[in-house]
């Protein structure tokens, strides 16, 4: 049976995952984490066949925990769930380590069917995420890679989060990070992208298919 980890900030997401694991046979021992310190405690101590992680973790990122994760468990299965469109996190997720990046309004049944591949060391891709991964591939004949995908997944979230027109206080918040530091961030992914101000911000987040 397959033991699962699955880490969220949110209560109400971890038990609802809960609920829907619990249904499925196949599925062991579940284990809960709210952020990623508390993740990496788990797994130093409990054994874990698939970690079930969320994106967007507060202090630090899921892509953080992730690479940490990749790193110190390289062999570990880690199916990436996130309510972000997979054009926008899905590579990067991927190119950190995750053997599988799901969108959280999926169904119980592609669930299920991502974490049995994971369990079986496979790649688990669906076929929006095998499109992104082609054209990535295939390079689209050689072009020239957009500014943004310089940017560290960290300056990456919170530009997505500019381009939703979410305030430097409500990032600040939904981040658990200071004002000070979501203002850095801003000012860092104006000069990565040239950009001169919030239209700029926008129009180049419509641009390239960055906004919800």
């Amino acid at each position: 049976m397959t033991r699962i980890l699955i880490v969220d900030d949110h209560m109400i997401i971890r038990r609802g995952l809960r609920q829907i694991l619990s249904e499925n046979p196949a599925i062991g021992d579940i284990a809960e984490a709210e952020d990623g310190p508390s993740a990496l405690r788990s797994l130093r101590t409990t054994p874990i066949d698939v970690v079930l992680l969320d994106i967007a973790l507060g202090e630090r990122d899921g892509l953080d925990v992730l690479k940490t994760v990749h790193a110190e468990f390289p062999r570990l299965g880690v199916v990436m769930l996130s309510v972000y469109p997979e054009n926008q996190f899905a590579l990067r997720a991927i190119r950190s380590g995750a053997h599988a990046y799901l969108n959280k309004g999926c169904s119980p049944d592609i669930l299920y069917a991502a974490i049995a591949k994971v369990a079986s060391g496979g790649l688990y891709v669906t076929p929006a995420v095998a499109e992104l991964l082609a054209h990535d591939v295939r390079g689209d004949a050689g072009s020239e890679k957009p500014p943004h995908e310089a940017l560290s997944n960290r300056e990456f979230q919170v530009l997505q989060l500019l381009a939703q027109g979410c305030s430097v206080t409500r990032i600040a918040q939904q981040l658990t990070l200071s004002a000070n530091t979501i203002s850095t961030y801003r000012t860092r992914i104006f000069d990565k992208l040239g950009l001169r101000n919030p239209a700029d911000l926008f129009a180049y987040a419509a641009r390239h298919g960055l906004t919800n």
